[in-house]
This record gives structure tokens, C-alpha cells and sequence, in this order.
């Protein structure tokens, strides 16, 4: 997490709130129009879910960057770098190699096996009732957390922009955050969302395009020039060498290797990632969208470091951090510096519809998780229509709308990037080993699968209760209280061994025997895609 210091100066508003609602208000219609057109046809579970498996692998894979490049993405990352330099880019590296294991293990094995959700490949070969609850548990736990850090976002960026800098203020904010998010998903459903996602995607991309261009130019394009001057702003050369975050003590190393372990392998396993395959029509456009998408994700990692290091160089970390959003403001002040108002509302609109878009994709996914795994096909067995589990998602909906809403509250001033990674150390924990037992290994049981999942999760969430994000540290959520005894701020490096030994245990000690041709229809479906297109749409 990024050591907030001392604040030393007052918090002032930046940019014309007027302007600035202006454009936010702006988008806000634009998007809702299209999202009314592209709801149109949203008749079956198919259509809400998956969008009709309708889009190219080039419109998912914007789609995809859409939905990955988040408030962690765009603010925490900007920020992390403008106040820890290198040790800030660390976060930029993982989410971007990430992919490979995306795209290597589980993006094309996913479409072919699967229908619309995680646990329909997870429980494919194995008992149907207790995989699906304890899939559908453990993706309703990573869209729960993904969630908070994007309603901490907003009000970090909407906070600055209106000069808010009181908790009720925030919590306003993040109110009217989350009651958008429903109304885009309750109208859109996927269809809407994806294309929210690619204006967004393309939008975002152009922007911190722009803004780098700017402040390359400022220094000449000479980028050596650009990092020694914002070395020489913090007053601090180690800015530009590793360790200034996790090279301070042993247990900062162990906090980054369990960071990475955490980003590296939770990609792979984000619940509102894995969704996305189900929306092209083949595996072979799955495939194609994570190669799209690591292009524009990885452009767009590489314009973080000079936005970051721009925004230390011309801002400076103690006004960055004495901005109402704290460590999040840095890419907007960075806007205001280089443009003015203007500028500063254009790319906080776009920062709004990056939030606006991710809420609505992990709602959707979370929604999705519970009406088809939970309604569907435990409590009714699959006896329902199409029509009756839409509805339930719906509804659903609304209750998640209002838990996030709650949430983002309580995680106001955390920094989002952080956030984020938790978030990813509780996927790479609860889905991640069971996805690939699943796919790979011939013997796994549906013991084996329980056991990885809750096991997983439990250490993961139980790790972060009792570590110095929530307690016993400045920044931590419940702020005076101390019950931390967990010293690392990220569990990965503990919690994703475990699942996988869990699964591997549950496996070997299960006494009961899985049937031999579903596991065989699983591997030549994964592998080949053979079958995989009428079991999917039928």
C-alpha cells in the first residue's frame, strides 16, 4: 500500500466544478443512449449474459481492456508511481504479464467448456450442486472486493473535482456512483455493458496517449530528463531505483513477492474477465481478444510510467497527496497542470466512465454468478426458463448495488491500486487452482475443488482481516483499532499455496470416484471445441 505522509498542505479544488459535471453529465447521457439501443434485443439468458455471443475478437478484446484498465489502472497506478517511482511500476508489470497466463492456460480451454459462467466449467465433471455454491460464493467474494476499489475511486476523483474533502461528502458521491452502475446494468445487461467498455477502452487509451505525448514534450522527448526532474521534485534520487516501497525491510520483500504472486495469477481467475470469452462466438475469437487486448493493455501500462513520473515531476508528491483523493489524484492534477480545466474535465469524465464501465461489468458478472449457479441450477435445478433467471439477476442487481455502495464507503481513502490487489489475491486464491486442476488434471475431485475454493478464499479474506490494511496501521481501514497479528498487507504469497496444496489434498484423500467420460467429454470439448458450440446455445 502506498505510505501516505504527513499532509503539509491545505486541500484545494481544482478545474470548474460546472465544467467538469458538464462533461461528466455528458458521457453519462451518450452512454445511456447506446446502452437503451444495445438492450433492444436482450430477450434470453444468452442476450443478458453473454451479450448474444455476438462481438468480434477485436471488439471483445477493447472490451476486455475496457473492463481491466480500472480506477487501479488509470489513478492508483499514476499515483503509485508519482510517490514510490520504480517500486509504483511494479503494479503496471503484473497486471500486463498477467495475460500470458490468461491467454496461455485458461482463455480458449474456458470458451469451449464452458456456458456463461466460472462454475459451469468448474462443476463440468464434477457434482453440480456444491461446486456451483462454492464457485458462485467465491465469485460473488472477488467482485465484492474488486468493487470497493472502484467505489473508492470515484470518490477520490469526484471528491477533487468538486473540492469535496468530507466523508459525507464522499459518500454522496459514491452513492450516486453505484445507483448509476444499477441502472446501467439493470437496461443494459452484458450487451450494453461491452459496448460501454470499448467507447471507454478507446476513450482512456487515447487520453493517457495524449496527456504522454504532452509531457514527453515538455522535456524534449527526452525521457532521462523527464525522471531526473521528478526525482529532483520529491527531493528523494531513490525514486528512480528499486526498494523505495518494498525494499524497506524484510517484510516489504516478502509484501512484494506476494503482490506479484497475487497479480500475476489472479488475472487469470477474475470471475468478470473469465465472463468475457463467453461473448464471442467462437474459442478461436477468444483467443484473438487476449492477444488484442494485451496490445492495447500493455500501450497503455508503458504511458502509466511517464504520466506517473510526470505527474511527480510537474505536481510533486506532497501536493498530489494533500489533494482531496489523496495518491489518486495524480493523473488529474496532471491534466489541470497541462491543460487547465478543460483538460482536467475530459480526462476525469474519462476516468468516471472507466469506473462506471468496471462497476457495471463485475455487477453484471456477480449477478450473473448467483441467478445461473444459485437459482438456476440449485435452488430450481434447471427448471426455469430464461426469462425467470433474467429477472433474478436483475434483482440481484440492486441488492449487490447497494453492499457496494455500503462498502466503497468504508474503503474511502485507501489507495485503489492496492485495493485492486487484493482483489486479485483473493481470485488467484479461491479460483485459480481449481480452474487449473480442472482443465489439467484428470483425477480432480469434486473434494478436491471445495476444498481449494473455501479454503482459498477463507485464508485469503481471513489474512487481510487481521493484516495492517485493516488495523493497526495510518492508512487502515478501522483507523485506532489494532488487531493486526498477519505482518504482509497482501496474503497472496500464503493463501494461493495453500489452495493449490488444498486441492491437491482434497483430491488424493477423496475416497469417492468422478466420472471417467465427463472428464474425457471435458478434455476433447477444452482442447478441440468439439460439441462445445451446441452445448453452449442450445
Amino acid at each position: 500500500m502506498l505510505p501516505f505522509t504527513t499532509v503539509t498542505q491545505e486541500p484545494t479544488q481544482v478545474g470548474e466544478p460546472w465544467l467538469n459535471m458538464t462533461i461528466f453529465g455528458l458521457f453519462v447521457a451518450v452512454t445511456m443512449v447506446i446502452v437503451l439501443r444495445a438492450s433492444r434485443n436482450n430477450k434470453t439468458a444468452a442476450d443478458y449474459y453473454a451479450a448474444g455471443r455476438s462481438f468480434t475478437g477485436s471488439q471483445n478484446g477493447t472490451a476486455i481492456a475496457g473492463d481491466y484498465l480500472s480506477a487501479a489502472s488509470f489513478l492508483g497506478i499514476c499515483g503509485a508511481i508519482a510517490i514510490n517511482g520504480y517500486d509504483g511500476f511494479l503494479y503496471s508489470i503484473g497486471f500486463l504479464v498477467a495475460w500470458l497466463v490468461a491467454l496461455l492456460l485458461v482463455a480458449e480451454l474456458l470458451r469451449n467448456t464452458g456456458k456463461f459462467t466460472m462454475a459451469d466449467v468448474l462443476s463440468f465433471r464434477l457434482k453440480q450442486r456444491p461446486v456451483r455454491i462454492a464457485a458462485a460464493t467465491t465469485t460473488l467474494a472477488v467482485c465484492f472486493f474488486y468493487l470497493l476499489a472502484q467505489m473508492a475511486g470515484a470518490g477520490a476523483l469526484v471528491s477533487l473535482l468538486l473540492g469535496i474533502d468530507d466523508r459525507l461528502g464522499q459518500s454522496i458521491v459514491i452513492t450516486v456512483v453505484g445507483a448509476l452502475m444499477i441502472l446501467y446494468v439493470l437496461v443494459g445487461g452484458m450487451k450494453g455493458t461491452t459496448w460501454v467498455q470499448i467507447i471507454k477502452a478507446c476513450l482512456l487509451i487515447a487520453g493517457a496517449f495524449i496527456m504522454t505525448i504532452w509531457v514527453l514534450a515538455l522535456y524534449g522527448f527526452n525521457l532521462s530528463a523527464l525522471l531526473g526532474d521528478a526525482a529532483a521534485t520529491a527531493g528523494n534520487p531513490e525514486l528512480l531505483n528499486p526498494g523505495l516501497q518494498y525494499g524497506v525491510s524484510e517484510t516489504s520483500k516478502f509484501d512484494f513477492i506476494s503482490l506479484a504472486l497475487a497479480l500475476v495469477l489472479g488475472t487469470a481467475a477474475l470471475p468478470h474477465v473469465l465472463m468475457r470469452f463467453y461473448t464471442v462466438p467462437t474459442a478461436k475469437e477468444a483467443r484473438r481478444s487476449v492477444v488484442w487486448a494485451i496490445w492495447l493493455i500493455g500501450a497503455f501500462y508503458l504511458f502509466t510510467l511517464v504520466l506517473g513520473y510526470g505527474a511527480g515531476a510537474l505536481i510533486g508528491p506532497e501536493a498530489i497527496e494533500a489533494a482531496p483523493g489523496g495518491v489518486n489524484s495524480a493523473a488529474p492534477l496532471l491534466a489541470f497542470h497541462l491543460g487547465g480545466p478543460l483538460l482536467l474535465g475530459v480526462i476525469s469524465a474519462v476516468a468516471f466512465a472507466t469506473i462506471l464501465a468496471v462497476v457495471a461489468g463485475l455487477t453484471i458478472t456477480a449477478a450473473a454468478s448467483f441467478a445461473h449457479d444459485i437459482y438456476a441450477n440449485v435452488v430450481r435445478k434447471g427448471q426455469v426458463d430464461s426469462q425467470g433467471e433474467v429477472k433474478v439477476a436483475r434483482r440481484t442487481v440492486l441488492v449487490i448495488g447497494v453492499l457496494s455502495i455500503a462498502g466503497g464507503i468504508g474503503a474511502q481513502g485507501q489507495n485503489v491500486a492496492f485495493l485492486v490487489a487484493l482483489a486479485f489475491a483473493v481470485a488467484a486464491s479461491a479460483n485459480l487452482p481449481t480452474i487449473i486442476y480442472s482443465l489439467f488434471w484428470k483425477k480432480f475431485s469434486t473434494q478436491g475443488a471445495i476444498w481449494s475454493m473455501y479454503g482459498g478464499l477463507a485464508a485469503a479474506i481471513i489474512l487481510i482481516a487481521f493484516s495492517p490494511v485493516v488495523s493497526g496501521a495510518e492508512t487502515a481501514m478501522i483507523p485506532g483499532a489494532d488487531f493486526a497479528w498477519f505482518p504482509l498487507k497482501n496474503p497472496g504469497i500464503i493463501s494461493i499455496p495453500l489452495a493449490f496444496f488444498l486441492g491437491w489434498l482434497g483430491t488424493v484423500l477423496d475416497k469417492s470416484v468422478e466420472d471417467p467420460s465427463k472428464q474425457a467429454e471435458m478434455e476433447v470439448r477444452s482442447l478441440t471445441g468439439v460439441g462445445a458450440e451446441k452445448a453452449v446455445d442450445h
